[in-house]
């Protein structure tokens, strides 16, 4: 622990190298578990595959069989003009204005925004043609700027996928760190068998709860053979580390660059001005990393034979078929109502709370009359002018 076609008997779907496998084509059943031609379920379970960057068949083949006990045979594929795949490439350009992703990141981009594949050959060669200075910006390292929002997450080593990715107002606050690790055992059901963080003083509490709960609920494990907690220096827990590396890539360089739009706009020295950035931001960022969170989980890693640890597949196949790729589940069963009753001991929700809960509400009902539909990087500080004065009057 530590991302209009032409439409298909079975599937509507799109993309240059989508294939779509019908189950049933004439609609005839001859295995129980295989659904009829014109099932919408079975229809929208693919199209969320294609989001989520799966596209080889027997693995769509194995994952529906393991998820939703599906059986599916037989293929047949469609495509866009280029034209409009022109335009999905340069719509996933703009979404990076400081131009730091790749052909192989925007081309996720697309799949998962918009459950399409394109090539990556096609992405490139449109990506040279319109944006060739993006390539030599590529190739330096950048480094993330901090907005004032931090961040703090969790990640699975065995499969990578991270299971909490969270916005607070104080990743050094210990209380904090400790709330947002006993949230992570309660969103995934247990606790995992060791927990690695940095050597910061604000994992202390962190190090204190994993030996208590490892002695209440698993005292069969030898805390000397196999310590519940270890502190490792940043450059040494690499698992987190180059989780931080592939964020800062994708989104931090931009996440800068909104901020900075909001120049001669937003007066930090003006409490009315700093209170609703609060909100505004945090919701901003908190929504930009469940997207981000989700996108990572369903990014295939490069296939490397040498590994001993899952490859060539996304965490989120990994752990749905976590016994064809070599794995195990070590969840250890916790009580979550003490998990609960000790998050509420600690400070409960105020910890990760920007703004308190009265403003929190205040401000959503007055976002609510804007008849906005999501806080966006385009929009946030147009928001920002049209809430000011609601909240202030």
């Amino acid at each position: 622990m530590a991302d209009n076609g032409e439409d298909t008997p079975a599937v509507h779907c799109i993309g240059e190298d989508i294939t779509c496998f019908v189950p049933n084509p004439k609609g005839k059943n001859q295995h129980k578990h295989c659904p009829a031609s014109d099932d919408e379920r079975v229809a929208e379970i693919l199209r969320d595959y294609h989001r989520k960057n799966i596209t080889n068949k027997k693995t769509i083949s194995k994952l529906l069989w393991a998820e939703h006990g599906i059986h599916m045979s037989r293929t047949t594929s469609c495509s866009l003009s280029t034209t409009v795949k022109r335009q999905l490439v340069l719509d996933q350009m703009a979404k990076d204005p400081a131009r730091r992703q790749g052909p192989d990141l925007i081309k996720e981009g697309i799949a998962f925004d918009q459950g399409i594949h394109l090539s990556r050959d096609f992405v490139t060669s449109e990506m040279r043609h319109h944006d060739p200075g993006g390539f030599k910006l590529r190739d330096g390292h950048d480094k993330l700027t901090s907005i004032g929002f931090p961040i703090w997450g969790v990640r699975d080593k065995w499969s990578g996928k991270w299971l909490g990715l969270w916005v607070v107002p104080n990743n050094r606050l210990k209380s904090a760190v400790a709330y947002l690790y006993l949230s992570t055992i309660e969103s995934v059901g247990g606790m995992p068998l060791q927990m690695t963080t940095d050597c910061g003083s604000e994992t202390t509490q962190v190090f204190g709860l994993t030996n208590a709960l490892r002695e209440e609920f698993a005292p069969q494990y030898s805390t000397e053979a196999l310590p519940p907690h270890r502190f490792l220096k940043s450059v040494r827990n690499i698992v987190i580390e180059h989780g931080w590396l592939r964020f800062h890539l994708q989104w931090g360089a931009n996440a800068k660059i909104w901020w900075d739009a909001g120049e001669g706009i937003y007066n930090p020295t003006d409490p009315r001005h700093y209170e609703l950035v609060q909100w505004l931001w945090s919701t901003f960022v908190q929504r930009e990393l469940d997207h981000l969170r989700d996108r990572l989980n369903n990014h295939p890693t490069r296939f490397d034979a040498g590994k001993k640890l899952p490859s060539g597949v996304s965490p989120n196949v990994a752990i749905a078929l976590v016994d064809k790729y070599g794995g195990k589940d070590c969840l250890l069963p916790v009580d979550l109502a003490v998990i609960r009753r000790l998050k509420e001991s600690i400070g409960g929700e105020d910890l990760i709370w920007f703004v308190t809960a009265d403003y929190a509400r205040r401000a959503e009902t007055a976002f609510a009359t804007l008849g906005i539909n999501a806080i966006v990087s385009d929009n946030i500080w147009h928001i920002f002018t049209k809430m000011l004065p609601l909240l202030y009057a």
